[in-house]
């Protein structure tokens, strides 16, 4: 597809995929320096890659990425990062659906473009948090933005584990404007939130959607900033926890806690029902679901 954003477009898919590589490569390392707990005899864990492509009805070429995914390891019990620029048309679900939230009338040229990242890490140790962390870039003829975010999901708290996440955040934010940190953590307590349940998934983070200032380099230079604060934020309290002594009881809190990220991700996830509605491959979209889970 040629047009005006190609240099943009460009230089977004190849940020998400060198994030992608050093997200992977740290988590690897994380896995080779693990050398105690219940475990540390087995082999270190290490991604599973494959590609992945988009279903266009048409049968032509709609783009796809890399989905890696590392099960049963020292420390990661189950951990996806994966990455996709596709393009192809909106079917009319997905118009309606973007022409609601969004005010943009599609119906003239539904086009659209996307590239970004996507990684979802459940644990081995109850102690250690799950986390979840996004950006990505989505083109339109009739607008074209960024989004993403970050929150953190323990199963069992740690105040100050928390307060390092929001705190790597907030910093990642300021740097851009004083505004984003309060209104994106805001943004984040009403979006991972489960109403049927009355309560956060987490203990939250930032999200943001339609970033489009009208200067494409401070956007792009945001959302670069909040997937560079994404390792900071999360490998100390990995760290941590990682070596942390738990039994049954954490397990099964760990279990039931995973139930309910399962519940949002598959009801109100805007990713997945975006995914599954444009043809994106099933098993990367369904990446998020955790290993085991449990509900009561």
């Amino acid at each position: 597809m040629t047009d005006d954003f190609a240099r943009e477009k460009a230089a977004a898919s190849d940020w998400f995929r060198s994030l992608r590589d050093r997200i992977t490569a740290a988590f690897e390392a994380l896995e080779d320096s693990q050398s105690t707990g219940p475990f540390a005899d087995q082999p270190a864990g290490r991604f599973e890659v494959t590609q992945t492509r988009r279903a266009s009805p048409d049968g032509s070429d709609a783009g796809g990425g890399l989905m890696s995914v590392m099960r049963g390891g020292r420390v990661f019990e189950k951990v996806g990062v994966n990455v996709s620029t596709v393009h192809g048309v909106l079917g009319e679900k997905a118009q309606r659906s973007m022409a609601a939230r969004k005010d943009l009338d599609l119906s003239g040229d539904p086009r659209f473009w996307a590239s970004g990242i996507s990684l979802v890490a459940h644990m081995q140790n109850p102690h250690c948090p799950a986390v979840h962390m996004n950006t990505r870039m989505f083109w339109t003829p009739a607008a074209h933005w960024f989004g993403g975010g970050a929150d953190l999901n323990p199963c069992l708290d740690y105040d100050e584990d928390t307060a390092h996440f929001h705190d790597r955040l907030r910093a990642a934010c300021d740097a851009h404007d004083a505004g984003y940190y309060p209104r994106f953590k805001a943004w984040a307590d009403e979006y991972f939130f489960i109403p049927h349940r009355n309560r956060a998934r987490g203990v939250g983070g930032i999200f943001y959607d339609d970033l489009h200032t009208g200067d494409w380099d401070a956007d792009f230079a945001f959302t670069r900033a909040v997937g560079e604060a994404f390792l900071p934020a999360f490998l100390p309290l990995v760290e941590r926890r990682r070596d942390m002594a738990w039994g049954e009881a954490e397990r099964q809190a760990q279990l039931v806690h995973r139930g309910l990220y399962a519940e949002y991700n598959l009801v109100y996830d805007r990713g997945t029902k975006f995914g599954l509605e444009t043809g994106h491959d099933a098993n990367a979209v369904l990446m998020s679901l955790p290993p085991l889970a449990k509900w009561i």
